[in-house]
């Protein structure tokens, strides 16, 4: 069975459900510059690589809250 590759940009619904969060929270997150969004003319896209960036972040703070 094939499975059918994820697209290099997501919409911010898809971004949201991929991180189990709202998407309103997205957009939050995308004006607080702490997830990397682009423009595609008049869409707002995330591009998918920008969400492993954005675990690794949190991942990172935590390490060094400890």
């Amino acid at each position: 069975m094939q499975e059918t590759p994820l697209p290099l940009l997501l919409t911010p619904e898809q971004a949201a459900e991929r991180l189990g969060v709202r998407r309103t929270k997205i957009y939050e997150l995308i004006r607080a510059g702490d997830l990397e969004s682009v423009k595609v003319g008049r869409l707002r896209r995330v591009p998918a690589d920008a969400l492993t960036d954005y675990v690794e972040s949190l991942r990172k703070e935590k390490k060094s809250d400890a």
